[in-house]
């Protein structure tokens, strides 16, 4: 086959692929810095001192991966787990846990998730995006009520939003 029939041959065989519309075969994924994440942490757990509620604060990226765990001195041993389980929940789902906290209720559609390990249908996780992308999630617990674990993990999201504008 001669040098031009050939490059017209790989180039045939190659335009579906680089067709306007076509996938690409890789893609550029946004991750919270540890520095943004200890941010977002010490932001929550100031938010909760400032109301004398003891906590801790997980935040985890995209994949539900822990990057910064803080406890409080008085925060009970069971706020690791459900910070950190709030904080996956948000994450894996995309969304506030207390809006899965909403959706599977008994007699919802998506009842049966709250039975799947990890998941923690209670207020006080919440999901960190900016610019369309979903960078990670933040988590609380500790606070009397988990309606005030997620006052505390939007002041987290507060203390970064504008680094993450973009």
């Amino acid at each position: 086959m001669k040098p031009a029939t050939r490059a017209a041959a790989i180039a045939a065989a190659l335009a579906p692929l680089l067709a306007p519309g076509a996938e690409s075969p890789t893609f550029t994924v946004w991750e919270l810095t540890p520095e943004t994440a200890l941010k977002a942490a010490q932001g929550a757990l100031a938010s909760c001192r400032a109301s004398s509620y003891q906590v801790s604060v997980a935040v985890v990226d995209r994949d539900g991966l822990v990057r910064v765990l803080l406890r409080d001195r008085y925060a009970g041993p069971h706020t690791i787990e459900l910070s950190t389980n709030k904080a996956w929940t948000a994450a894996t789902t995309r969304t506030p846990t207390s809006e899965v906290e909403k959706l599977t209720r008994p007699g919802q559609p998506l009842s049966g998730l709250r039975n799947a390990s990890r998941i923690t249908a209670l207020a006080g996780g919440l999901p960190i995006e900016a610019g369309g992308s979903l960078l990670g999630a933040i988590g609380v617990s500790g606070a009397p009520g988990s309606e005030a674990d997620e006052a505390c993990a939007k002041a987290g999201l507060k203390a970064v939003s504008d680094d993450l504008e973009f």
